[in-house]
């Protein structure tokens, strides 16, 4: 049960480098903010994604979405109300004449979090809530806290709605997939796509050819894959059953995943939303040049203490080596769901992001 925590008004700073992952995890902390009393005012550089992702977010009571370039004109700042919390996610600079406005008129500092990405490696909890005292600019002096998003109680924990469950048991799986998969046949597999360009993707589809399925292509960077990866196939026979989504909203997203039997997701934001949907899934790594992704998905993977054979899909899908696809049978589709139920219920067990973040900010106030 969560705790009620003190009306506190926060500044939450997102910049959206690609593919709206980091304004999705800053809208659902925003949300699940909200719903614990909190006011908050979310500052982005491009908040065009909200237009489907929260198509009723400027209509939320105690909410402000604002643009970044706000944050560093004076008549804008001149009628702000100071924030208690500054949270910047994933390593954006808060910008300078905000924070020369905040020391110059906040009575005191406010809690200052730099949310980090997610990760499962084992130097997170070491450095999760450390403090990090700034050293220059207008703000020399003050103090911000790492908070690093995780998977163990050591670690700031993943963004969950108090009502997830409740949703979930409320989902009537068998009504969504007549609805967005009528000729599936039965037994057949419902297969979700959110990708970015990975190199198996040919093989995925080619071993789909022939067999009952139906693969549900979001829009976007996936979409453009799989028409890349077809006009570079075999145009006699092919016998793909596939259907390209539009973009939708968050809840709708998660319904997606609960509905499926696989579910290919990327980045951050999307990985969370299969963790707690319970179904098979594979996860697309953000790439970076200097492969520091392949550790990071080691260390993913120990952390499920996932079989062989899903290590070995994950590794081909992330490009870490090459060889077959592993065949998603009968035999793979209950040892994948079974890992999937077992870190599902350990990561019930365990507080969620926004909680702690709140509390994080009740001890330093």
């Amino acid at each position: 049960m969560n705790t009620r925590h003190a009306e506190k008004l926060w500044d939450i700073f997102c910049t959206v480098i690609d593919n709206h992952g980091d304004l999705g995890v800053c809208w659902r902390l925003t949300c699940q903010l909200l719903a614990q009393g909190q006011s908050v005012r979310l500052w982005v550089d491009d908040a065009s994604a909200l237009s489907w992702m929260a198509p009723d977010a400027h209509a939320q009571p105690h909410l402000q979405v604002l643009p970044w370039g706000a944050a560093s004109q004076s008549d804008v700042l001149k009628t702000l109300k100071p924030a208690d919390v500054w949270v910047e996610a994933f390593g954006c600079t808060l910008p300078e004449a905000f924070v020369a406005h905040g020391v110059a008129t906040h009575a005191q500092q406010p809690a200052w979090i730099n949310l980090e990405y997610l990760s499962a490696e084992d130097w997170v909890p070491r450095m999760h809530g450390l403090p990090s005292p700034v050293m220059s600019g207008p703000a020399k002096g003050w103090t911000k806290t790492f908070f690093y998003p995780g998977f163990t109680p050591d670690t700031g924990g993943l963004l969950r709605e108090s009502d997830l469950l409740e949703r979930q048991q409320r989902f009537d799986r068998a009504a969504w997939r007549q609805q967005h998969a009528p000729d599936l046949a039965p037994g057949g597999l419902l297969i979700s796509l959110f990708c970015y360009e990975p190199a198996a993707l040919p093989q995925l589809l080619t071993q789909l050819q022939g067999t009952p399925h139906h693969l549900l292509v979001t829009p976007g960077r996936p979409l453009a894959a799989v028409q890349q990866a077809l006009s570079n196939m075999p145009t006699d026979g092919i016998q793909l059953n596939w259907g390209a989504l539009l973009y939708t909203d968050q809840n709708s997203f998660d319904e997606m995943l609960w509905a499926c039997d696989l579910n290919f997701v990327r980045g951050e934001d999307s990985l969370v939303r299969a963790l707690w949907a319970g179904q098979p899934f594979i996860w697309h790594i953000y790439p970076q040049d200097d492969d520091a992704h392949h550790a990071k998905l080691e260390a993913f993977l120990e952390w499920m203490q996932a079989p062989e054979s899903l290590r070995k899909a994950h590794r081909v899908w992330n490009g870490v080596e090459s060889g077959e696809w592993e065949s998603f049978n009968s035999n793979g589709q209950a040892e994948w769901r079974a890992c999937a139920q077992v870190i599902r219920q350990r990561l019930l067990t365990q507080s969620d992001l926004s909680c702690q973040m709140l509390t994080l900010v009740k001890a330093t106030g």
